[in-house]
């Protein structure tokens, strides 16, 4: 197979390839998960339909190793024939360097004037704030001890008992204050504090540590966190793309509640799905239906609810009838 570089552009050669292989775009899209017109825009050099330079890159990357073709050279010829038109234009160096040379003695001058002027003037302030040495006032002063001598006899008092320690008055709960104020009773509250020892500990809480992208806070029940670098694409049931980044370590990003959607990932145990905020494992599927994880948090957030309140509701019966008997 001719390398990559002998083509007239990168789509031909990598067209080329894949003929060669005797595999169609179905074939490639199902083995690098890179969509049909994606690749098709790739062999067409068609870069108009294409999402970001990063996603490009790893697309030409992707593609270029499932048909053996060398990854470095397809990229670097997709970077020749596809110029990154945010990288601004550079200076020429060499006359840069011969203006730094023109001025150099210059410049050098007249930093050597001034380093003189403030090493001078630092000086005329030392020498005008000198005077002489004056004889300590301490030497006029005649000694009335001298070593050995004792200077008269000291008399103590009677040892003093200690301080009392500090002591804090126990505090004063007035009788009724609570029930009237919340509406509680003493056996509601122990009730409610059996219920709250009865329940299960809550999992790992979300802990964002880098960028959370997608829906807002309060509009979100499933968060997918990367554990390392990776590449994490959500497209639409009509194929648009509804997200497509490569994540970071710690960013995150939150599924929106009711939208009919794909998760595709190329490594899935590269991520943490949160459900109601707190861990529930990691993703099992490379292709994830949205609503499978949705519905997944709504089971678990109706299940604790009606955990807890039947717990409280059978620990209030049970002081009820603790009063009754008692």
């Amino acid at each position: 197979m001719p390398p990559i570089t002998n083509a007239p552009t990168l789509g031909d050669g990598l067209r080329a390839a894949r003929k060669a292989s005797n595999r169609s775009l179905e074939d490639m899209s199902a083995i690098t998960r890179v969509h049909v017109r994606y690749l098709r825009a790739l062999e067409q050099n068609d870069t108009s339909i294409l999402p970001s330079r990063v996603f490009s890159i790893g697309y030409v990357r992707a593609y270029a190793g499932a048909l053996g073709v060398d990854e470095q050279l397809a990229v670097e010829r997709f970077k020749r024939d596809v110029p990154d038109p945010s990288v601004p234009l550079q200076a020429p160096v060499g006359i840069a360097f011969e203006e730094v040379r023109r001025y150099s003695p210059r410049i050098i001058g007249v930093l050597a004037i001034i380093g003189l002027a403030v090493l001078g003037w630092n000086i005329f302030q030392r020498v005008s704030l000198m005077s002489p040495t004056q004889p300590s006032d301490l030497v006029a002063v005649p000694e009335s001890w001298s070593v050995g001598s004792t200077p008269g006899t000291v008399a103590l008092d009677v040892a003093q008992p200690a301080p009392p320690d500090q002591t804090v008055p126990p505090l004063y709960v007035t009788r009724g204050l609570e029930t009237e104020l919340t509406g509680l009773t003493a056996a509601d509250t122990e009730a409610a504090a059996a219920a709250d020892a009865g329940t299960a500990p809550v999992q790992k809480a979300f802990n964002p540590r880098g960028a959370v992208y997608g829906a807002a806070a309060t509009a979100s029940q499933v968060v997918l966190q990367a554990r390392k670098p990776t590449i994490l694409v959500v497209r639409m049931s009509d194929g648009r793309v509804l997200f497509a980044r490569q994540l970071a370590a710690g960013e995150a990003w939150r599924a929106p509640v009711g939208v009919q959607a794909v998760i595709d990932v190329a490594d899935p145990s590269a991520f943490d799905v949160y459900l109601n905020g707190e861990y529930g494992g990691r993703l099992e599927q490379a292709l994830t239906p949205l609503s499978q994880l949705n519905r997944r948090a709504e089971t678990l957030a109706r299940q604790a609810t009606e955990a807890l309140t039947r717990r409280t509701e059978a620990a209030v019966r049970a002081a009820q009838a603790m009063t009754t008997d008692g």
